[in-house]
């Protein structure tokens, strides 16, 4: 990736959480950009997102978001117009780096307390 687009990339980061956050801001809902990844044309932005929704449907947020992706592109459009010739195409993804994180944090743990049987068996 060039200098270029991971600037672009941050930028989008920044300006499209400050939005996305807005929208769920009185429900309850934390909306995270975690990262942008954009093509070398600059034209499409893949863009991760994490979402803490204490009792909602996670899915339907991210329904709402591909629903409302032109608004949303066209906001973002104001803020960033002086920077690009063109808007890039939003494609929004689910980011799973904290499901994977959980998952090993539980394979740690499950192997910590296997060696400490192991070890307690080896004591007696």
């Amino acid at each position: 990736m060039s200098i270029r687009t991971e600037r672009l990339g941050a930028v989008i980061q920044r300006d499209l959480g400050t939005i996305i956050q807005r929208q769920y801001q009185k429900s309850g809902t934390f909306i995270t950009v975690t990262a942008v990844r954009l093509t070398e044309d600059l034209m499409i932005a893949k863009v991760f997102i994490s979402i803490y929704a204490p009792g909602r449907d996670e899915d339907a947020i991210y329904n709402h978001l591909e629903e409302h992706k032109a608004a949303i592109r066209k906001e973002l459009a104001s803020k960033i117009r002086h920077q690009v010739r063109k808007i890039p195409e939003l494609h929004f993804q689910k980011d799973e780096t904290a499901e994977y994180v959980d998952k090993m944090e539980n394979l740690f743990e499950k192997i910590r307390k296997e060696r400490e049987e192991r070890n307690n068996d080896e004591q007696e």
